[in-house]
């Protein structure tokens, strides 16, 4: 029953939740979730906003590494995301012309894909079912007792789809996401903004 009634008051705090990346095209997100790792959505947009003025996908597959790296660098440990986003790109235009598949395997084999963003990107191209936990996922989670404190990112993930209806997985990741980006923070949350304080161990833990 706690679990329906904090679904209902996120709807109330967060109506309208939806990814927060900027991209046209079904590569640009794939692209911008890999440089998101270790680096707020903000950043990212503004380093994919230069990235695409000079490239799309065919060219950046060609492209020199280091003229990606000096685009992505905001981003952090850009040498890596450099050599991750050209293999992606070499594989993408070899195998589908350019083209996202909805291939849970095939995307997760590719360098600097893994589940999470996996997840993020099929969810929001191809509305594929699916929850990505992340590190405001994580804490949400715990801080509302939909995950136990010692669980791990995949733990969070099951126990998280069976809490939440499988039509609501999508909607409901973007919702988690932006309630602990905005409200829920790691350092100095938003309390006075939040309606779950009944429901929150953290809110419990600093006003005994």
């Amino acid at each position: 029953m706690n679990n329906e009634v904090i679904l209902k008051l996120l709807d109330k705090m967060i109506p309208n939740p939806k990814c927060e990346l900027e991209y046209n095209k079904d590569y640009e997100l794939l692209i911008a979730t890999i440089l998101s790792a270790q680096c707020t959505d903000k950043r990212v947009n503004i380093v994919t906003k230069e990235l695409w003025k000079k490239y799309d996908i065919f060219t950046l597959a060609a492209a020199n590494v280091k003229d990606i790296e000096n685009i992505i660098k905001p981003c952090g440990t850009y040498t890596r995301k450099a050599q991750y986003l050209k293999s992606v790109a070499q594989s993408l235009v070899r195998d589908f012309n350019g083209i996202v598949p909805n291939d849970r395997k095939y995307l997760e084999n590719l360098p600097g894909v893994g589940h999470k963003t996996c997840n993020v990107v099929l969810s929001n191209i191809y509305n594929v079912p699916a929850i990505a936990v992340d590190t405001h996922v994580t804490r949400v989670s715990k801080r509302l007792n939909f995950a136990s404190s010692n669980d791990d990112v995949l733990k969070i993930e099951k126990k998280l789809m069976k809490i939440i209806p499988k039509c609501e997985w999508v909607r409901r990741h973007h919702q988690l996401v932006l309630f602990g980006r905005y409200i829920c923070k790691a350092i100095n949350p938003n309390c006075s903004q939040c309606l779950l304080h009944d429901y929150c161990k953290y809110y419990k833990k600093v006003n005994k």
